[in-house]
């Protein structure tokens, strides 16, 4: 088992309450890895809104390598921020050399280029990088889009937050997505460890995904540049979201109908039955097997959490206006959120799919039998 952390807010806050938070719920992860995807940045990132953000890290060799390509590749660096790390006993890994979070400009003749254009650069960047650094696991980058920023090293969570002097309160983010535990079924592998990434869009999982290999197949049948690696069995769940909401344009809602389709005699009952029977029709190799609870951020800055139809796994979202909580267990949202009024909690069930909107102003409990 692992357990999930997830805060937005209106206001910055520090990713160490999310590590907080897992600490309150030790009992349900082994504390075998930490994972932690940063959105809407503050801090020292606060005036780089505008230009991409590589996270990552390396050795000394691959921070070379890293700084050789970009200039090759006509970037230019405008910013760079490492945590200043300590030396902290119980360290179950031999540190890198670097964990870094770099703003980089565009290249010249790609500044005034579209977005698409732009995020299609990021993304084969990355990827060049990916390849380069693992021939002999030099370099990770595990993002590189404008206001996104992500940690992943193995050991316990609590262990690293002081490694990476996350109690400083300089990195800060209004949403934070945060695991505590490494790869499940896989060789632990800093490419597994939730949550993922890809062009706005990230996920990560608590459960099983059995039908993981006809997912996967099916998406590397796309062709899409970014859909590679799938070093977990729960990276299919980041992938489905680009692929429904980017690339095929639907709404944020379908990913739900995509990844647990209702009955036949259930689709009948929703307004836009019609498209729904093709949807389940067309997109059939999507559709997983749990149990599996999937939290997430879209582009727009909105978080989400889906359930499994068949078998569920532990979740719970409070909060007030301005601020909420995704948590694995009750205990994780009263660690972020004493203040709260309980009675107005939601435990997400097999139809529901909780969205809250960009600054914590809104919640919404769609439901996928009504639509």
């Amino acid at each position: 088992m692992c357990r999930l952390a997830a805060i937005t807010s209106e206001n910055y806050f520090s990713p160490l309450e999310n590590v907080l938070a897992l600490e309150t719920m030790k009992e349900g992860h082994d504390g075998s890895g930490l994972g932690l995807g940063l959105k809407d940045l503050g801090g020292p990132f606060e005036e780089f809104k505008a230009f991409p953000i590589m996270s990552g890290c390396s050795s000394k060799k691959g921070i070379q390598m890293l700084d050789d390509y970009m200039q090759g590749q006509g970037f230019q660096l405008k910013f760079n921020w490492e945590p200043r790390l300590r030396k902290v006993a119980g360290m179950e890994v031999q540190p890198k050399d670097h964990y870094f979070a770099r703003a980089y400009d565009y290249p010249d003749n790609f500044k005034d280029q579209d977005k698409d254009q732009q995020e299609n650069l990021l993304l084969q960047t990355r990827l060049a990088l990916r390849k380069l650094g693992e021939v002999d696991q030099s370099l990770f980058v595990f993002s590189f889009y404008p206001d996104v920023l992500f940690m992943k090293e193995i050991g316990d969570p609590l262990v690293l937050a002081d490694f990476w002097g996350l109690d400083d309160a300089k990195l800060t983010a209004r949403v934070v997505l945060a695991q505590g535990r490494q790869n499940t079924n896989y060789a632990i592998y800093l490419y597994a460890c939730h949550p993922f990434f890809i062009q706005g869009y990230c996920t990560m999982t608590n459960g099983e995904n059995t039908a993981f290999v006809p997912i996967k197949e099916y998406l590397l049948g796309r062709k899409k540049p970014g859909y590679i690696g799938y070093n977990s069995d729960s990276e299919v769940f980041t992938h489905i979201l680009h692929y429904s909401n980017r690339e095929l344009k639907f709404p944020l809602t379908y990913y739900k109908d995509i990844i647990t389709p209702l009955k036949d005699k259930e689709i009948e009952a929703r307004p836009d039955a019609s498209a729904l029977k093709l949807l389940k029709k067309s997109l059939r190799p999507l559709c997983i097997d749990g149990p599996n609870c999937v939290i997430g951020f879209t582009p727009d800055g909105s978080v989400f959490v889906v359930q499994d139809s068949k078998k569920l796994r532990p979740c719970m979202v409070g909060g007030v206006k301005g601020k909420y909580a995704f948590m694995s267990e009750t205990c994780g949202v009263d660690r972020v959120m004493p203040e709260r009024d309980r009675s107005k909690d939601i435990n997400p069930m097999k139809y529901d799919m909780v969205i809250i909107s960009p600054g914590a102003q809104e919640v919404r409990v769609w439901n996928q039998l009504h639509g």
